[in-house]
């Protein structure tokens, strides 16, 4: 059985987590906190998680069609859910890039 995850909940703690890693990062730049995780090892979570959701949803299909007790709304759940976060991932990609190109265009 797949377990519920819900996609603005996940979506709401990986941005507190992104607010807690500046915030760590102020506190270590100041010599106050310990030491902050990088900022890649956030993205590579994130994405970590996506990539879970979606082999959940491939699990869940694949059970699907082979009857092995998987119902079709908890499938179509959990590819609404993969859908989603790849969605929400595709977003914040884009912005970086686009944040990027901003900083690129930049005269100084």
């Amino acid at each position: 059985m797949i377990p519920a995850i819900n996609p603005m909940t996940t979506a709401t703690q990986a941005f507190e987590g992104l607010a807690g890693a500046g915030a760590q990062t102020a506190a270590t730049s100041t010599g106050a906190g310990a030491a902050a995780s990088p900022f890649s090892d956030l993205l590579t979570d994130a994405v970590g998680q996506v990539n879970q959701l979606e082999e959940q949803a491939r699990t869940a299909v694949s059970g699907l069609m082979t009857g092995s007790g998987v119902d079709v709304h908890q499938a179509m759940i959990a590819t609404q859910k993969a859908n989603m976060s790849f969605e929400l991932a595709l977003a914040v990609r884009n912005k970086a890039v686009q944040a990027y190109q901003q900083v690129i265009g930049m005269q100084f």
